[in-house]
Order: C-alpha cells, then sequence, then structure tokens
C-alpha cells in the first residue's frame, strides 16, 4: 500500500509529539526526585540582588544568600542553623542594630541575623558582614518576593529581639527551642525570656473582641518559672516557628509584640514566658536625649494607632485599669457612612457598633434627655432604644442612634427646638440641633463633624391615640394608645435614668410582634440576619 504525502507528514508529526512527551516525562521525574534529596541545594529559589548594599547590609538575596541557608552546622546539627535571629523594631535616629547584630555573632558566629524596616533606613545601618537588611516596601525593580520576610528565612524557629539586647550566654538561644519543643502540639507556641534592667515583663491574659472592636488586657500571674499566658507587657525575647510566624495575617507587624499577640490569642495560642535564660540590654537608656525618647514615644503611639486602625480594634481596655480609644470622636467623622436598607456596613462584616460610636451616642443621649427635662418637655424611649433598655437597659449593640418620642405641644417650651424652622443651632457644647430632612421631627447630633445622633419624633395625641406627621417605612412605626404615656414611667438606658412607656412589654409588642424581647434580630433581616449562636 503506497503512503500518500499527507499520511507520512502527519505520522512524522505524531512520533515528534511522542518523543517530546517522553524527554517532558524524563525531565520531570528528574526534577521530583532532585526535591526529595536533601542535599540539592536550598528549600526555596534565591532571590535577584536587592541593590541596596555597603552600609545598608543589603537585602537578602544572590551574593547575600538566603538567611539561614548553609552555614555551619548550628546547634550541633548538620542540617544547619535552625534559627534566625530577626530585629524588627529599631529607630532610624538612634539605634544599636549593629551592636546587637555583632553580640550574637561572637556567640553564635552560625545563626543568621535579619534586620526588617518597613523602609530603607536614614541614616543607613551599619551592619557587619554576614548580618543582613530586609525592607518591607516594594521596589519597582525588583520582584515581588524581594520585600516578603518569608521568602528570607530557611530556619525552623524565629528569634525575635528588640533592639540594644545582647547575647551573653550562647546556649540561651538552645534552652528556649527546648522549651519549645517540648510543649509538642499543645497551645503554647511561643516561648519568651526577659530583657532584664529595662522594663518588669508581665505576663498578661489578652481577649480580643473583633465583633465588639475591643482588645481587653488583665493581669495573669508571673514571676514564677513558665508562667503561660496569651500576651506580654515589657520587652522580651520570643522564640517561634516560622511556619507559625508566617502564617499570621501580618507577622511583622508595628508595634511588634502587641501586633503578634493579638493575632496569637485569636488563633488560640499562648506564650511561655521563663525566668531564665535572661537576655541583657547593652545599652540603657536606649536613647541618649529626652527629645529622642519623645521622638520614639510619638512613633510608638503613632504606629499603635495604625495598627489598631488595619486589625479595626476601636478600644483597648489596659490591665491597669485605663483605656486607649482609637475610633471616632467629636472631631472627627464617625466610623460608618450613610446607613441603607436599616443595615450599617459593619453589620456585613459581622461586627457590631463600634464602641467610640456607643460611647458617642450614650453621651449624647444624656445630654439631650437633661435638656428636655430642663425645660419640662415629655419623651420616652421609643423603637430600638426602647427595646435595648428591655434587654440591656443600654443601647443595642448593634444599633446606630437613639429615638425619644416627645409630645409635640411641648416643643415651644424648649429653647433648643422651638425656633429650628430658621436653621439648625449648634450649642455651646457642640452638638447640633436640626429639623430633619426627612420629614417633620427634629435630631440632635454629637458634632457638626460626628452625625451620631438622637432623633426626636414629636406625637400628638387624637381621640385617644398617639399619632404624628411623619411616618418612616419601619414594621414599628406606628399610632398607639396614649394611655402607655399616662403615667411613664422611669428605666435605666445607656448609663442615665430615662422614660419609658408604662407597659413597655406591651408597647414593644404592639410595635414589633409577640416575643420581640426575648428573640433579638438584626433591624433588617431581608439584608442581613442574626445569627443567634454567636451570642
Amino acid at each position: 500500500m503506497r503512503v500518500s504525502f499527507c499520511q507520512g507528514l502527519l505520522t512524522g508529526a505524531i512520533a515528534l509529539n511522542l518523543l517530546i512527551l517522553y524527554y517532558v516525562s524524563q525531565a520531570q521525574q528528574q526534577m521530583m526526585e532532585k526535591r526529595r534529596d536533601p542535599g540539592s541545594g536550598s528549600r526555596k529559589a534565591a532571590l535577584p540582588a536587592s541593590g541596596l548594599e555597603g552600609g545598608m547590609g543589603g537585602l537578602v538575596g544572590v551574593g547575600a544568600g538566603m538567611v539561614g541557608a548553609g552555614g555551619v552546622g548550628g546547634e550541633g546539627n548538620s542540617r544547619g542553623p535552625r534559627v534566625t535571629i530577626l530585629l524588627r523594631e529599631f529607630e532610624d535616629f538612634e539605634n544599636y542594630v549593629g551592636d546587637v547584630a555583632r553580640s550574637f555573632q561572637h556567640q553564635r558566629p552560625e545563626l543568621p541575623f535579619l534586620a526588617v524596616s518597613d523602609t530603607p533606613p536614614y541614616p543607613p545601618l551599619s551592619l557587619p558582614e554576614g548580618a543582613r537588611l530586609l525592607v518591607l516596601s516594594p521596589s519597582p525593580e525588583q520582584p515581588p518576593q524581594a520585600h516578603r520576610p518569608e521568602f528570607h528565612v530557611q530556619t525552623e524557629f524565629v528569634l525575635l529581639v528588640p533592639d540594644g539586647v545582647e547575647l551573653e550566654q550562647g546556649r540561651a538561644v538552645e534552652r528556649l527551642i527546648r522549651e519549645l519543643e517540648g510543649e509538642g502540639a499543645g497551645p503554647v507556641r511561643l516561648v519568651a525570656s526577659p530583657v532584664l534592667a529595662r522594663s518588669a515583663v508581665q505576663c498578661l491574659h489578652l481577649r480580643v473582641s473583633l465583633r465588639e472592636w475591643t482588645a481587653t488586657y488583665s493581669t495573669a500571674a508571673s514571676g514564677s518559672s513558665g508562667s503561660v499566658c496569651t500576651a506580654l507587657q515589657g520587652d522580651a525575647v520570643v522564640l517561634i516557628r516560622s511556619e507559625d510566624l508566617f502564617n499570621l495575617s501580618v507577622p511583622l507587624g508595628r508595634p511588634l509584640l502587641p501586633s503578634l499577640f493579638i493575632q496569637t490569642s485569636l488563633h488560640g495560642w499562648k506564650v511561655k514566658l521563663l525566668e531564665s535564660p535572661c537576655f541583657s540590654p547593652s545599652h540603657r537608656p536606649l536613647f541618649s536625649s529626652a527629645h529622642n525618647q519623645w521622638k520614639a514615644d510619638s512613633h510608638l503611639k503613632e504606629a499603635t494607632s495604625q495598627l489598631m486602625r488595619n486589625f479595626g480594634l476601636k478600644r483597648l481596655l489596659l490591665a491597669d485599669g485605663k483605656e486607649q480609644w482609637h475610633g471616632c470622636g467629636k472631631e472627627t467623622e464617625r466610623c460608618f457612612g450613610t446607613v441603607r436598607d436599616d443595615t450599617p456596613e459593619y453589620l456585613y462584616l459581622e461586627r457590631w457598633t463600634p464602641p467610640c460610636c456607643l460611647r458617642a451616642l450614650r453621651e449624647t443621649t444624656k445630654y439631650v434627655i437633661n435638656i428636655l427635662e430642663s425645660f419640662g418637655v415629655r419623651y420616652w424611649l421609643e423603637g430600638g432604644s426602647l427595646l435595648g433598655a428591655a434587654r440591656h437597659q443600654d443601647i443595642i449593640p448593634w444599633d446606630y442612634d437613639v429615638d425619644l418620642g416627645i409630645y409635640l405641644e411641648d416643643v415651644p417650651n424648649c429653647d433648643y427646638l422651638k425656633n429650628l424652622d430658621s436653621g439648625s443651632l449648634v450649642d455651646a457644647n457642640g452638638y447640633v440641633w436640626e429639623r430633619a430632612v426627612e420629614g417633620d421631627f427634629y435630631r440632635v447630633q454629637y458634632s457638626e463633624a460626628n452625625h451620631l445622633h438622637v432623633d426626636l419624633w414629636p406625637f400628638y395625641p387624637r381621640n385617644g391615640i398617639m399619632t404624628k406627621d411623619t411616618w418612616m417605612e419601619h414594621k414599628q412605626d406606628v399610632e398607639f394608645p396614649e394611655h402607655f404615656l399616662q403615667p411613664l414611667v422611669p428605666m435605666p438606658f445607656a448609663g442615665v435614668t430615662a422614660y419609658g412607656p408604662n407597659n413597655h412589654r406591651a408597647f414593644l409588642e404592639l410595635k414589633f410582634g409577640e416575643g420581640v424581647i426575648e428573640n433579638p434580630q438584626y433591624p433588617n433581616p431581608t439584608k442581613k440576619r442574626l445569627d443567634r449562636s454567636r451570642l
């Protein structure tokens, strides 16, 4: 049988494809064998050179070598060093990073040392040979992995050290490793040692509630060897497995220890604070002048505020009973924008009303109630605010305003309300009184910048029924018998004694439906429903 030209061409193409597939298969098999061979090279591909060299130490890359790749046998182990020394917290204007690196290199020259900075330090760092600098801010001429710390650590563990510390005993590192390995796969995932003579290290319990935008610190047992807690306060050296560190969302956030412990506490991890070994500060005080100390304190405050914003934490309750607020205030805009479909944006983030907003609403409520009472304006808790009083004696944890009903006939008695037809009023305390643009009711805003508010709804009786001129598209916005207001009764609400209907359960069930007090729900369940199992 004669073979045509087309058939021959097709046969040749098939044979060529088979040959290519054979060589590709062989190449893949060789690559897999190399990966299984521990002596075939480092775990990760080398990175291109950084272009930052000289006194700055250069980024880790070709020429500098991957941190932890190769090196001397380390802790008596031929596979190389097991721990990378990492210094994250230092100030450009005054630091001892070079001295710290030399201290560790003197005692443990085989351990890789990595200093990490957000931007290239100025003045440049003076690092000894072998110590390296990693700059986290990206550069357009470099690949993305050049600025990602997980690509620059090849060891099993990372030892996080503060600026100015020195290593006096080389075997202290092994002690920390043995302690961490001894914990196995339990909840203790970090081990720490104190830095002596700078500040006492305190073991703390930390509870982070992202839903409530709050972190709460409380004291824990400390001072005994092996104290276990969820956070530390003070200067400490911390050992953590590299895998654990780089599985955190922000492994090297600043300030380092607060950032670290907020994240590890959410994972349920604990830290073990040892009484020994101890590390010594080679430089004390850390800053040589009051001005430099002030600059460092200012940078710490700025970094803390930025970290809290990034993590969505607006309130810190400290172990000494003090509070730190990182949310909106009277001079800033509120923490959320215009509310759509009765569902504020934070509910979609599985969070409740920011605590700074609840604080502002409580302050505004107390202020407005005092004004109304001083002018003899009859008022009562309305809608969701009455529901909050019945359930919590406070604002509902996910509510975004406060509602009060008032008698329309009392409005002319109040100097803050009677002239609002001609414009808004900013009173001596910065509160803004205005007639709402949505209808015939009044609004009192926390400030001109921050529009958290209390709404005042004017009702008037008609044939024994309380009615009003503006109705909203809310299920609970309905008429009701005046006998609920005769008499009004005191109720605790938002830190004050307010007035409410004399039978608040019947009043609420008339408006919302039976069982509303015992069955909480978000304002618009068609948009977002409350998961009651998480209450």
